[in-house]
């Protein structure tokens, strides 16, 4: 089971690295065809944002609903949902948020997790978990006007009404495979930090070739620099620049999958692999492995070589 912090740190650079992080995530392929498949198979919109992104995440996307994105034509930034984006951020620290807007509607979102960090969210929903009336949208007009909205009511009406309804077991089913999804992007997250999101220059290319080759060794930030023929001042800031994380961390990263990959063979010692990973104590290691993904070493082998059992998703 994670440990999960509410939020993600609060200061600029770790903050920053997490935004970063969720953007990879988001141009990953492994997203993509889990966003094309999902929208697909449900007809519901699939995005994912980061902590403290309170735009609204499905403005834009092709399966949005119709009665909010005239809600956002009229308004460019809709009060209501950016108040339901903070309310659902607040309230999905650990497992799945659902919430209704003003308007009746339910939004959900999933939490995404980079070890212990909370950095992003799966969000989907904008459907009604019951039938909506004639008399909720009077009110719904009502709150409007008072706000001083000008539209075309009799349109929004007639989206309001055509808006899917979805029942609890339905809704919770999809809401299970998004939450199936978000651990497999915590598990993934780790390795796709480590990837390339895109071009990079030379330099970083044969740095990463070269921690690649050496990583079970006793290596060095001035190790590397001197393989690609710089200072490690200059290294460092090239280096974070194009891969969102220190040399530091982004060994450490690359040590922890190997872990991972050792810890494969039941028979391994947790201990043998965390040496031969090139992990210089085990302190250092089990702090390290748990602060990159989020458990253990011995649970991370212990849920790796256990069965998986989906169990009952309680709504929150």
């Amino acid at each position: 089971m994670h440990t999960t912090s509410p939020i993600a740190p609060a200061d600029d650079a770790t903050a920053r690295q997490n935004k970063e992080t969720v953007a990879r995530l988001q141009k990953s392929d492994v997203f993509r065809d889990y966003q094309q498949a999902f929208e697909s198979l449900t007809g519901l919109p699939l995005t994912m944002r980061s902590v403290g992104a309170f735009s609204s995440p499905m403005q834009g996307s092709k399966r949005s609903n119709e009665f909010c994105q005239m809600m956002a034509a009229t308004n460019k930034t809709c009060a209501a949902c950016l108040q339901l984006q903070q309310c659902i951020e607040d309230a999905a620290t650990s497992r799945v948020a659902t919430m209704e807007c003003f308007a009746g509607l339910s939004e959900s979102a999933v939490p995404i997790r980079v070890g212990e960090k909370v950095i992003g969210y799966l969000q989907t929903g904008q459907i009604f978990l019951h039938k909506p009336s004639r008399g909720r949208f009077k009110s719904v007009v009502k709150q409007l006007t008072e706000w001083g909205y000008e539209m075309d009511f009799t349109k929004l009406e007639e989206v309001y009404m055509s808006t899917r309804v979805l029942n609890q077991p339905q809704y919770q089913s999809i809401l299970r495979l998004l939450t199936i999804f978000a651990e497999h992007l915590s598990n993934l997250s780790n390795q796709i930090v480590i990837m390339e999101a895109s071009a990079e220059s030379p330099v970083v290319a044969k740095a990463r070739a070269f921690i690649s080759e050496h990583k079970t060794e006793d290596i060095t930030l001035a190790d590397v620099a001197k393989a690609v023929n710089m200072s490690a001042y200059y290294f460092c800031k090239v280096f974070h620049k194009s891969t969102g994380s220190t040399f530091t961390d982004y060994l450490a990263r690359v040590r922890s999958e190997l872990v991972k990959q050792l810890l494969l063979n039941p028979h391994k010692r947790i201990s043998e692999a965390a040496f031969e990973a090139g992990f210089q104590s085990l302190s250092q290691f089990n702090r390290i492995f748990r602060r990159i993904t989020g458990e253990s070493p011995t649970d991370y082998r212990q849920r790796t070589h256990t069965p998986a059992v989906v169990g009952n998703y309680h709504a929150a």
